[in-house]
């Protein structure tokens, strides 16, 4: 068969099944289109065009692509790449770029018909497309303003400043990651590199009797077929907690539907994937345990040899039943939080290769140093033998901490000796990695007859499935935010963290704090309807100010902004007919009595490449844009001659990327390693100081932990706080969410903006849409789509406010902002509602609504 691909005739006598993106990654080797889910056709990362129509090209079998024509982003013109990278760099509808390509692809075609779209028909046609990062709101800026260009033939020029803090500086690489060209784990290819697949476990809880893997290493081109008897060193894993066996072993229970039993290598993907299914494994099945409640029973099985309460957090402060009985108004509710899908775009990739009698790693997880421990271990080498690399991955929101498939590349490289690539589909994703916690939460707060608030009584179950993963500090940092940011002089609080047979959960983004803050929020509007009371000036009353206490009993000494922000969306609030609002606070660093740190290297190479060398992974969020504009505004540095590079050789490390602490950190330790810079610089020019190194570092050690016995209690060094509004129209639809936030310094506008459009597009869905189901531990669909994140159409207005309240602690004053911008949405979202139609929702998502206006 023969068919066009970007204007050259192509002939074609494969297999007539192979999807197109197969075909176009694998034959062609053109990379712009991205595996996001296939064959699923949910995400939209593979769009190419075909035939003058966009289509997903995952579930194009080449069958249908006979005597057509194929256009990928390589193929349309070098003005049409240059205006669409120019226009989303400029509109900063780029943040992690996985999704970008397959935007540009859906927009080139649109535009293709119609050259003068309005917002909503972009917001349409893009609805095939899903982006995790953005809230769409500046793809969509950025669509429209390139077929403004493309429209009058006009060029748009490449944004550029000179990078110092405050200014709206392009992107790090977005250029690149618009048009597909900046390579993700997944792209990559080594000389003589193999594949992996892995066998997980049929039952979420079954011994383990026998593991055949004969008939799988008959198949020809399996190299072989690894298993746990096969791993160097210790086989288990984990962050804090090392109770995550890489594969289980014979005579061993499972613990979920993600656990991995063996590991088959071979020639190619497809035949690894093959030889897994012949993989036959003899089972005792037992019945899972899925219910936190009950998991706490002592007549329940033990998951792990130390029982099913992996961690307890407890905070008492002051007189609680005293100040029940003396409260004039209590509110009181079960509340209950669902179970999230991060929903990263791209799914988990490793490539691993021998290197100097060790290994080298390319990792998209969030902390190369944490992988590198982690693999050291099982590979029982010391630390100089495992090389990590930090590629920019597709999205993480924590979902990425936990090492997922660099440990089997690294592992099956090691003992085979040939490089390594394991990727994952996103059914596999989906079982294997963690999600967000769902909660139970006992809410019962009151405050006295003036509206202040007096006391907090809060039991918080979170389940955390079947291993650790950081699951004690997302429940440490739910009982620290319980009392959201209001000043309450009595509290009593327990938070316990229990194991089940469920999809393990970890860290995601807000990490706790928008579960307790749901609870803790709509118990307030329920006070204010008791009292009578002013649901803003109630608010802007209990906030935190100097010489407040948080939950933990920590002093607010400078910083709070929380008042600020209920000042910035005031009129808002009180001009809407009908209108929610939440307050949200969050740490900065993870605190709790462990050290925040992280260090830096600036390498002046030439006069023309200076390169800063950290610790961060780059996600989306900015972290490397971060870097340069501090570097710049501390040096005056060129922007355009500014690397960033992630290597655990450079020895410049730092912990996991999480805690929305790497810009505060990264910001210190770079002004700490700029001093001995400027000084040199005020004398020599960059040529003078090739080969120079300048080190920087910034620690904060200083933080207190649950429960210890000090004369001041300091749970984290930094909080950001926000204030969100959700108004509904007359219909009891969102019409627009407005997210003032107190970032402490606004280094980079287009980015603060985006993260918390990002972030409200998330909470957005976990208010309203998101719940990734489990029935007997195993998830009822595997299918992105069905996760609920919402798509362009479905995502309201939004007007992000900044505010800037300077933090003693951080960079410039900077305060975090990665995580903030969902922690209110939920409780916002709800407390609207509530306004519409008199119905108080204790149940996340809100699928359900009773749509009767009470006041009609």
């Amino acid at each position: 068969m023969q068919f066009t691909l970007n204007g050259i005739t192509k002939t074609y006598d494969g297999d007539p099944e192979l999807s197109l993106l197969n075909y176009l990654r694998e034959n062609e080797g053109i990379l712009s289109p991205k595996d996001g889910c296939s064959p699923q056709a949910a995400c939209g990362a593979c769009t190419v065009e075909l035939n003058g129509k966009a289509v997903l090209s995952c579930v194009i079998p080449m069958k249908k692509v006979e005597n057509g024509s194929v256009v990928t982003i390589e193929g349309i013109g070098e003005y049409k790449q240059r205006v669409f990278a120019n226009a989303f760099v400029a509109k900063s509808g780029v943040q992690c770029g996985f999704c970008i390509p397959g935007f540009v692809m859906q927009s080139k075609v649109l535009l293709d018909k119609n050259p003068n779209p309005t917002r909503e028909e972009v917001e349409k046609a893009v609805t095939p497309n899903l982006c995790r990062c953005t809230g769409y709101k500046k793809i969509i800026d950025s669509i429209l303003y390139a077929a403004e260009a493309i429209r009058d033939l006009k060029e748009i020029p490449k944004p550029e400043t000179d990078g110092k803090i405050g200014k709206r500086h392009p992107k790090y690489d977005a250029d690149k990651l618009v048009l597909g060209q900046s390579p993700f784990v997944a792209d990559m290819k080594l000389p003589g590199m193999v594949y992996g697949a892995l066998k997980f476990s049929d039952h979420p809880r079954a011994k383990v009797l026998a593991i055949d893997t004969g008939e799988a290493e008959k198949l020809n081109g399996v190299i072989k077929v690894l298993t746990s008897k096969d791993i160097p060193g210790n086989r288990f894993t984990g962050l804090i907690v090392h109770d995550w066996p890489l594969m289980i072993e014979p005579g061993e229970e499972t613990r979920y539907v993600g656990d991995v039993l063996a590991c088959v290598v071979a020639e190619t993907e497809s035949i690894a994937r093959e030889a897994v299914k012949l993989i036959k494994v003899d089972y005792e099945v037992l019945e899972p345990l899925t219910d936190p409640e009950e998991a706490l029973s002592e007549s329940s099985p033990k998951i792990h040899p130390k029982g099913n309460l992996l961690s307890e957090t407890k905070v008492k402060r002051g007189d609680v039943e005293k100040a029940l009985q003396e409260a004039a108004y209590v509110s009181t509710g079960t509340y209950y939080t669902q179970r999230v899908e991060h929903g990263y775009l791209e799914p988990e990739c490793s490539i691993a290769r021998p290197w100097e009698d060790g290994v080298e790693v390319l990792s998209q997880g969030q902390g190369v140093y944490e992988d590198q421990k982690q693999i050291c271990k099982l590979l029982n080498l010391p630390k100089e033998k495992v090389r990590v690399i930090q590629v920019p991955n597709g999205g993480g929101f924590g979902g990425k901490e936990d090492m997922s498939v660099q440990g089997h590349a690294a592992v099956a490289a090691y003992i085979l000796q040939k490089p390594v690539k394991i990727l994952l589909t996103r059914d596999e994703s989906i079982i294997m990695h963690p999600k967000r916690h769902p909660m139970r939460m006992k809410y019962t707060l009151g405050c006295d007859k003036e509206g202040k608030l007096t006391v907090l009584k809060a039991d918080i179950l979170g389940d955390t499935g079947a291993y650790a993963s950081v699951g004690m500090k997302v429940l440490e940092r739910a009982a620290g935010h319980a009392t959201g940011p209001y000043h309450i002089p009595n509290v009593d609080i327990i938070s316990k963290a229990v194991y089940t047979n469920n999809l393990p959960c970890g860290a995601m983004r807000g990490f706790g704090v928008n579960q307790v803050t749901f609870a803790v929020e709509s118990c307030i509007d329920e006070l204010c309807e008791k009292g009578g009371f002013d649901r803003w000036q109630f608010r802007y009353d209990n906030a935190l100010v100097e010489g407040g206490v948080t939950a933990t009993g920590q002093v607010i000494h400078k910083g709070s902004g929380v008042r600020q922000t209920l000042l910035a969306v005031k009129d808002i609030f009180k001009n809407a007919k009908y209108a929610g609002i939440a307050c949200g606070i969050k740490n900065t660093g993870i605190g709790n009595g462990m050290p925040d740190e992280g260090k830096v290297k600036i390498e002046i190479v030439s006069p023309e490449k200076v390169i800063v060398h950290h610790g961060w992974t780059e996600m989306g969020q900015g972290v490397s844009t971060m870097a340069v504009q501090f570097l710049c505004e501390e040096t005056g540095i060129d922007p355009d001659i500014v690397e960033v590079r992630v290597d655990t050789s450079k020895e410049a490390p730092a912990g996991m990327t999480t805690a929305s602490r790497a810009t505060s950190i990264i910001g210190n330790s770079i002004a700490n390693a700029a001093k001995n810079l400027k000084e040199d610089l005020k004398t020599k020019s960059l040529d003078e100081l090739v080969g120079k190194v300048y080190e920087g570092k910034w620690v904060c050690d200083w933080t207190t932990k649950p429960g210890a016995d000090v004369d001041e209690i300091i749970t984290h060094y930094s909080y950001s706080y926000a204030t969100q509004v959700v108004v509904l129209n007359d219909d009891g639809e969102i019409e627009k969410v407005y997210a003032a936030h107190d970032a402490g310094k606004i280094i980079n506008p287009s980015l603060f903006e985006g993260q918390i459009e990002g972030s409200l597009h998330m909470g957005l869905g976990y208010a309203l849409t998101e719940d990734l189901e489990l029935e007997n531990g195993v998830p009822k669909s595997t299918r992105l789509r069905k996760m609920g994140i919402l798509r362009a159409k479905e995502t309201p207005d939004m007007e992000v406010i900044g505010i800037e309240v300077p933090d003693p602690h951080g960079p410039y004053g900077v305060k975090g902002v990665g995580e903030i911008g969902l922690v209110p949405t939920a409780a916002a979202v709800a407390n609207a509602f509530y306004q519409y139609d008199g119905t108080r929702y204790y149940r996340l998502p809100i699928k359900k609504r009773n749509n009767h206006n009470k006041n009609r």
